[in-house]
């Protein structure tokens, strides 16, 4: 792999004639990264995370290496992605949208290819309720398609006992148990909705680096019991609708493969691993090629070893700390500890004390701490090879779409 140097450099020689802030991939590592993860999946189908994307283009281009289905993060974005031609569009959260969820019962060709995330009987409500307004064409008893449902499981890992419990990993569904998961399918089945298939997000062991003992305990545990927890619910969940789910997603990045070899897992999603942001550079378990990056110009030097960039303040989303802060890319500097990355200015702070070599003019590349994030702040998106710019393409703000 180049050194940072040398792929800083080469950034800036293939957008020399372009004005900062400007976003890049570098679609050699792409790709790289794309078929590294379908390796690592080992054959099980690799769904692409919209989200840790947010380019059109790039999303169908994982798809053109062989990812199998989109998961959207939004169901408007999941009309506006099957309307552009995608198909098998899962979308990972629940959605309290009236109006797209009209949308989607009054159009066939999407109620065939969107799958819904839901985890509480008031979604399941909102969805017969927008099948219902749908007319006869949106309703299956009529012979339309009718509206497909995932659900969503809870994955943290639960230590302790009554109010003494440590909830480790993230808050999403109240789904837990086999019998809450099987009741809910079976209201799903009565409201004339599709139970397509289950979700189980395990976002302690796929959203943690591994270089921490602690962080290893709690990744071993949480597969240890969601394995066993997952084949008791496709049980109980079969038992209630009468056949077997086609659909059990799970995993992300850093976890495709413990999550894709789990019993009873027909698929994982990735997506952050295409564009490897600065959250991943802790993993040992897989090796993170960086492919995605914004370059901003130097427009001053405030004084003897300092400059100062324009702009750059692209912070991530998440507990605010140094850790969802852009990584510098370019070597031989440091950001500010009193200014970090700003709204307007990024000081920079050479490492030697006889100063580094950037000037006046000169350009500087940073990564974003998470992936899709990074391209809200962009119009367009700069695919580099080598030292050319080979197409620039639209991000979803650059196609005027803005999902939350």
């Amino acid at each position: 792999m180049s050194s940072a140097a040398d792929t800083a450099a080469r950034l800036s020689a293939a957008t020399s004639g372009l004005p900062a802030p400007v976003a890049v991939v570098d679609l050699d590592v792409f790709d790289t990264n794309a078929l590294d993860i379908l390796k690592r999946a080992d054959g099980v189908p690799v769904r692409v995370a919209s989200k840790s994307v947010r380019v059109r283009s790039l999303v169908e281009r994982a798809l053109g290496h062989g990812f199998a289905g989109t998961m959207a993060y939004s169901l408007r974005e999941a009309l506006w992605l099957v309307g552009e031609g995608m198909r098998d569009v899962l979308v990972g959260y629940p959605t309290v949208d009236r109006e797209a969820l009209a949308d989607l019962a009054a159009d066939p060709v999407a109620r065939a290819q969107v799958t819904l995330m839901v985890d509480d009987v008031a979604h399941l409500g909102l969805v017969a309720d927008a099948v219902e307004a749908a007319g006869a064409d949106g309703a299956p008893g009529a012979g339309g398609t009718p509206v497909q449902v995932c659900l969503d499981v809870d994955c943290s890992l639960r230590v302790g006992v009554g109010p003494l419990t440590a909830h480790l990993g993230v808050r999403r569904s109240p789904l837990r148990e086999p019998g809450e998961v099987a009741a809910l399918a079976t209201v799903a089945q009565a409201k004339g909705l599709a139970v397509r298939g289950l979700m189980f997000y395990e976002a302690q062991v796929a959203g943690l680096p591994d270089t921490s003992p602690a962080v290893r305990v709690v990744k071993r545990l949480t597969m240890r019991e969601v394995n066993d927890r997952r084949v008791r619910i496709l049980t109980a969940v079969r038992d209630a609708v009468g056949h077997d789910v086609e659909l059990v997603n799970a995993g992300g990045t850093g976890s495709i493969e413990v999550s894709g070899s789990a019993p009873g897992v027909t698929e994982v999603t990735s997506g952050s691993g295409l564009f490897a942001p600065g959250l991943f550079d802790g993993y040992r378990s897989f090796e993170s090629r960086p492919a995605a990056f914004f370059g901003l110009d130097v427009v001053r030097e405030p004084a003897p070893g300092w400059v100062t960039a324009f702009s750059g303040g692209y912070a991530a989303s998440g507990q605010a700390g140094k850790a969802r802060l852009p990584r510098l890319f370019t070597p031989g500097y440091t950001l500010s500890g009193t200014e970090g990355a700003g709204e307007v200015q990024t000081p920079l702070r050479a490492r030697r004390p006889d100063g580094g070599m950037l000037r006046t003019g000169d350009r500087v590349w940073l990564r974003h701490a998470k992936a899709g994030e990074m391209m809200e702040r962009f119009d367009q998106v700069h695919l580099v090879r080598g030292t050319e710019v080979v197409e620039t393409v639209p991000t979803y703000r650059g196609e005027h779409k803005n999902f939350g």
